[in-house]
């Protein structure tokens, strides 16, 4: 029962996805937020904890590595992968710090932080997206049913419709998935052959 209900209810979280007219607006303005800012040169930082730290790095290496097909590599890092910059800035200045002061280091006006919380109350991620706005970066948040205040602090909002961690990641990497497929197509049209 245990393996069959989750699949149901994975299934369940998606489908309200589907059924909801906005969500393809959304994904796209998204999209080309992250391609007109690559377009003028600018970069994608993501950040995220736990899982949502795996999310980040796996969206970033789509992105920076290739997705679909031999391109050249785009500008996209998860802010987490410096793990002596982690711990020295969660050690000498706190960890809600953290991707706060990477974005500082690294952003830039015209680029792109891709926040993920499942709760949108993370406070580092909270902090980051608060730099990105000063630094006049946007602000894509990817979070659960709420958005917490990520929400309100996104110029754009992915709000998975539940409150379950597991259900809500599982959507957040289907997305972030179908942004980089519109992202690398974008950027890199592939001519297709004439049928």
């Amino acid at each position: 029962m245990l393996i069959q209900n989750h699949i149901r209810a994975s299934l369940s979280v998606k489908q309200q996805m589907l059924d909801d007219a906005r969500l393809e607006h959304s994904i796209r303005a998204m999209a080309d937020c992250c391609v007109q800012s690559l377009r003028l040169g600018g970069k994608l930082l993501f950040c995220g904890n736990g899982g949502s730290a795996a999310d980040a790095q796996h969206l970033s290496a789509e992105l920076s590595g290739r997705y679909r097909y031999d391109r050249p590599p785009l500008f996209a890092e998860a802010l987490h992968v410096n793990t002596s910059f982690v711990t020295a800035v969660a050690n000498d200045y706190h960890y809600d710090k953290v991707f706060a002061r990477m974005v500082e280091a690294m952003g830039k006006p015209g680029d792109v932080l891709v926040a993920l919380s499942t709760s949108g109350n993370s406070r580092n991620i909270l902090n980051a997206a608060l730099k990105a706005r000063e630094l006049n970066m946007s602000v894509i948040g990817f979070s659960g049913e709420t958005g917490g205040e990520l929400k309100d602090l996104s110029d754009f909002i992915l709000l998975v419709p539940s409150n379950d961690t597991a259900l809500i990641q599982e959507a957040h990497i289907m997305i972030g998935h179908i942004l980089c497929e519109i992202i690398e197509q974008a950027v890199f049209p592939k001519n297709e052959p004439a049928k």
